[in-house]
C-alpha cells in the first residue's frame, strides 16, 4: 500500500512539473500530458518570471530526489566554483553517489537507487556507504557488496533490464552491470548529462 501510495505521488509531481520521475509517470504523461486536477486541461495563465524559474529549480531538484536544503548547498559551492555555475550545478549534482548507482542501471528508479544505498548495499573503493549524497571522486569504484550480489532486485539489474527505461550510459562512467561494477573516470560534462533543465533559469531563481 505504501508502495502504491509512494508511486501515486510521484506519478501526480511529474505531471505537475511536465516531466517523468519515473517509468510509471512516464506512461501515464504519455497518456495524460497535463497538470492533475479537473482543470489540468485548461489553458494555464502566462506564469510570471518568478513562478518560470521556481518551477525550473523544482524540477531539477525533483530529478535528483533531494530536499531544498541539500539544493541550496550544492548551488553555493557551484557558485564558488570557476566555471558556469549552472553547469557546475547540474555536475556537481551528477557526482552524487545515488545519481550514478541509477545512472549505471544498479536500480530502475532514483528511489531505488537511494535505498539501496541507505540499506548499506553500495560500496565505494570496497567501503560501504550509507549517504546517497556522497560525493564520488573521479577514479572510484562503485559496486555492490558481494553479500548483497544475489538479492533479487540486484540479480535483474545485473541481466540489464533496467535498460529499456533509463538513458544510455553516460561517457563519464564505465559499467560492468554483469559485475555489478561502475567507475567514475572522470568528471561528468554537463552536455553528458541525461537530465532536463535549463541550468541557467535555476541560476537566476537563487540569485534573485
Amino acid at each position: 500500500m505504501a508502495n502504491n501510495t509512494r508511486a501515486r505521488r510521484k506519478v501526480r509531481i511529474s505531471r505537475a512539473l511536465g516531466i517523468a520521475l519515473t517509468p510509471k509517470a512516464e506512461k501515464y504523461l504519455e497518456r495524460r500530458p497535463y497538470a492533475p486536477g479537473q482543470h489540468g486541461r485548461a489553458r494555464r495563465k502566462q506564469d510570471s518570471d518568478y513562478a518560470v524559474r521556481l518551477r525550473e529549480k523544482q524540477r531539477l531538484r525533483a530529478q535528483y530526489n533531494i530536499r531544498e536544503a541539500q539544493m541550496a548547498r550544492i548551488f553555493e559551492e557551484a557558485r564558488r566554483t570557476a566555471g558556469l555555475t549552472g553547469e557546475n550545478l547540474i555536475e556537481l549534482l551528477e557526482m552524487r553517489l545515488d545519481a550514478l548507482v541509477l545512472r549505471s542501471g544498479f536500480a530502475r528508479t532514483s528511489a531505488q537507487a537511494r535505498q539501496l544505498i541507505v540499506h548499506r548495499h553500495i560500496m565505494v573503493d570496497g567501503a560501504r556507504v550509507d549517504r546517497p549524497s556522497f560525493r564520488v571522486a573521479e577514479g572510484q569504484l562503485i559496486h555492490v557488496h558481494s553479500r548483497s550480489e544475489t538479492m533479487v532486485p540486484l540479480q535483474v539489474a545485473a541481466a540489464g533490464a533496467h535498460r529499456d527505461v533509463l538513458p544510455a550510459v553516460p561517457g563519464y562512467l564505465d559499467v560492468q552491470l554483469d559485475k555489478l561494477q561502475a567507475r567514475l573516470v572522470r568528471r561528468p560534462k554537463r552536455s553528458e548529462v541525461p537530465v532536463t533543465c535549463e541550468e541557467q533559469l535555476v541560476v537566476e531563481y537563487y540569485a534573485r
